[in-house]
């Protein structure tokens, strides 16, 4: 705060400086790495839940918990990495935003399958976070570097047009409440007769238990349903867990614009909340909640993937700009995704399926390659 004074002996004015972004040490912010950076997202964020695909996860709540375990390990180690930024708690609610989304993921793969869960989830992703970066919401500043803004608008339209695409597509997963015609990546068993370790009330002893769901008691059309519902309610929680972060960098006095400086934070508050919901599971449960150690490796992994993931479009959102990386970092997966559901699960077949996926991939990269010539 500096002081000065006035023509009046007695009276001094306050200047306030404003707040400013203070530049990181990172390399000259280049868009070509925000580029990369978008491709490595893509890459993992489509892959990451294949090595659990084929694996028993009951409800899913055990598979969080250890999956956002391994988040939090990768955020340990940029955080080590960028030398130990300051902490801001802010950033924890963008974890707490993530993960109360990621809580349906199971439950969605189980009613409407990989491919289709990605393609709601990221259009829904896109939409929810291209708006709030757009124009400013939550307090943002509205983001406008752009050299072409009319084929940013096109590209997100087309966003929104694959989302209407993909609501005709129908995956085989609905149709059957136990998949067994792919066995797990990981695993060169089948995935049938899961050790689940679950205490008897005078006794120790494990014993097996299938990997029965709520969700295997719903029909075919209240799987589809139900299973677009939460993927949509995904895809909102994953578009808006970065506002926390921008909010910091843009308002706090002294915030870096080095997004990885705010890794660390965001995935403790992954951590924490996964712990919290997994407490609160096992409460409900009894002291009994339904835990898969087979799953247990498959989904570290997993989780490493999507914090690698994570930690990439932290990257390409300080080199470009959450209205450009967005696009391209929703849509990406999404190809992926439905290339593992097609060529590898085999949960979407028939022509007319096909068809309709293929001109949804069609409308997806042409609006992702809009969307990077608007910058």
């Amino acid at each position: 705060m500096i002081e000065t004074a006035t023509s009046h002996p007695n009276v001094t004015s306050t200047i306030v400086p404003l707040v400013t972004l203070q530049p990181s040490n990172s390399t000259k912010d280049e868009a070509y790495i925000g580029f990369i950076a978008a491709t490595i997202a893509c890459v993992f964020f489509g892959t990451n839940l294949v090595p659990v695909k084929r694996i028993d996860t009951g409800d899913g709540m055990f598979f969080q918990w250890v999956f956002c375990s391994a988040v939090w390990c990768v955020g340990l180690v940029v955080n080590v990495i960028q030398g130990y930024p300051k902490f801001y708690p802010i950033s924890m609610l963008g974890g707490f935003i993530w993960c109360t989304g990621n809580v349906v993921v199971v439950p969605v793969l189980k009613t409407i399958g990989l491919g289709m869960g990605m393609l709601f989830w990221g259009s829904a992703n896109l939409l929810t976070g291209w708006f709030s970066g757009r124009f400013g919401w939550f307090g943002l500043r509205p983001q406008d570097r752009f050299t072409r803004p009319a084929l940013d608008y096109v590209g997100v339209a087309l966003g929104f047009l694959r989302l209407v695409l993909f609501s005709f597509v129908k995956s085989d997963v609905m149709d059957r409440p136990v998949v067994t015609e792919r066995s797990p990546l990981l695993s060169g068993e089948t995935t049938e007769g899961t050790i689940n370790t679950k205490y008897e009330r005078d006794t120790t002893f494990a014993r097996e238990e299938s990997d029965h769901s709520w969700v295997d008691n719903l029909s075919p059309v209240q799987k589809r349903i139900l299973g677009i519902l939460m993927a949509l309610f995904a895809g909102c929680m994953y578009g808006l867990n970065f506002a926390p972060v921008l909010y910091a960098q843009q308002h706090y006095d002294g915030a870096t614009d080095n997004g990885l400086d705010y890794v660390f934070a965001h995935y403790s508050g992954i951590y924490a909340t996964s712990t919290l919901y997994f407490i609160l599971y096992a409460m409900y449960m009894k002291n009994r909640p339904k835990v898969f150690p087979r799953a247990i490796l498959p989904t570290l992994l997993s989780g490493a993937m999507w914090g690698v993931a994570q930690t990439a479009w932290f990257v390409a959102n300080q080199r470009l700009q959450e209205s450009i990386s967005f696009p391209i970092i929703t849509t990406g997966p999404t190809l992926i995704g439905a290339l593992w559901s097609v060529l590898y699960f085999r949960e979407i077949k028939g022509t007319r399926n096909l068809l309709v996926l293929a001109v949804a991939m069609v409308v997806t990269i042409t609006g992702a390659v809009l969307t990077g010539l608007s910058y």
